[in-house]
């Protein structure tokens, strides 16, 4: 007997070959069904080899659906952070291709099966893992989606959500910052170091903070420094020195690196703590254990990731942060928009510099719109 074929749906093909007991191959109904599923396309920033900013590609990418657990998320709003610039460099390694990124606000707008506590709709942001922020959408665990405050903004979460942790990690987790004390925050009008400053000063400190020109110096001074010191113009060892009349810090917080490590130490009183959380510069020179028994120095590298591994502790940590942003204390110095499609003149700026306070990426089609 011949059997006529005739093009079916994939439905019927099931139940006629059922009906005449033809095992067919699973692929070829997974393909079927694959054909009959519309894929969806958004546009992310891609990086495919490391390099300086010219690696960061403008690409169609595919995202698919939300799996059990995770949630789809249209960015709003995307912070530039140097971590980002590490990884494009190959500072921090990860694998090729990839999308950079690791913070944003953004839209919910579908969940995964069995998820609640979620919905669409909902206003959420993230900041640490998963990497891959410099996206239209993005796929992320519903676990590091914090929910926004109505009485904060897109940009604002946007531009103070990892920045501001990290700031709470370092002036209540490192070394905790209390009336009384004297620190060194370097880079004090950048990103997180504007946040150091104005929270710092909240908690009673003397803060001293160093800067590469006169108007980061205006910037640093607004934001609760009480002396600045101007690193191209004076020796930032001597000018501590002479601020603290030889006596020191409590505590240092370098993001510089290379370029600052070694006067840092100097710079410790006593039982000082030396805070390395980036190297903007550089790696800083090895030293050794030795190095820091001079005056029973305490040198921590902390990374934020290891703060708020639990639910719990990334809540409370984004609560604090949002709590001050809401009562005024600290204050979002959102000085540089940019495309999400150009965010290679973004970390071209970054690096040269350019820019003080915060960064941030906007959606294309947000600013089409």
């Amino acid at each position: 007997m011949q059997l006529l074929l005739l093009p079916l749906p994939v439905s019927k093909i099931r139940l006629l070959s059922a009906l005449l007991h033809v095992k067919l191959p699973i692929r070829a109904f997974t393909a079927a069904a694959a054909a009959a599923t519309p894929v969806k396309m958004v546009k992310a920033v891609v990086i495919r080899e490391l390099g300086g900013p010219e690696v960061l590609k403008w690409e169609d990418v595919e995202i698919g659906e939300p799996k059990e657990g995770e949630i789809r998320v249209k960015n709003k709003a995307i912070g530039v952070n140097f971590i980002d610039v590490y990884y494009r460099k190959g500072v921090y390694k990860t694998d090729l291709p990839f999308t950079p990124g690791r913070e944003a606000v953004g839209i919910v707008t579908a969940v995964g099966p069995g998820l609640t506590g979620r919905k669409v709709g909902d206003v959420v942001a993230y900041a640490g893992d998963p990497m891959g922020s410099y996206a239209e959408e993005q796929i992320l665990p519903a676990s590091v989606a914090i929910p926004v405050p109505s009485s904060v903004d897109f940009n604002v979460a946007a531009s103070i959500m990892l920045k501001g942790m990290t700031a709470h990690m370092l002036l209540r987790r490192c070394f905790k910052v209390e009336p009384g004390h004297t620190i060194l925050i370097h880079a004090a009008a950048g990103g997180v170091g504007s946040l150091l400053c104005q929270w710092a000063n909240a908690l009673g400190a003397t803060v001293i903070g160093t800067v590469s020109n006169e108007e980061k110096a205006v910037q640093a001074k607004e934001d609760g420094c009480h002396h600045v010191i101007n690193y191209t113009k004076e020796d930032f060892v001597t000018a501590v020195n002479n601020i603290t009349t030889g006596k020191g810090v409590h505590a240092v917080y370098d993001s510089v690196g290379k370029d600052t490590f070694q006067g840092s130490l100097q710079c410790l009183a006593s039982r000082g703590y030396m805070v390395s959380f980036g190297q903007s510069s550089g790696l800083p020179d090895p030293i050794t254990i030795t190095d820091l028994a001079s005056k029973s120095f305490f040198l921590t590298r902390p990374s934020l990731m290891h703060f708020t591994a639990t639910r719990d502790e990334l809540l409370e940590s984004a609560r604090e942060v949002f709590s001050l942003v809401s009562s005024g204390v600290l204050k979002a110095r959102i000085n540089h928009f940019y495309p999400l499609s150009e965010a290679a003149r973004a970390h071209a700026d970054l690096e040269a510099r350019k820019t003080s306070g915060s960064v941030v990426l906007v959606s294309d089609s947000d600013l089409i719109g």
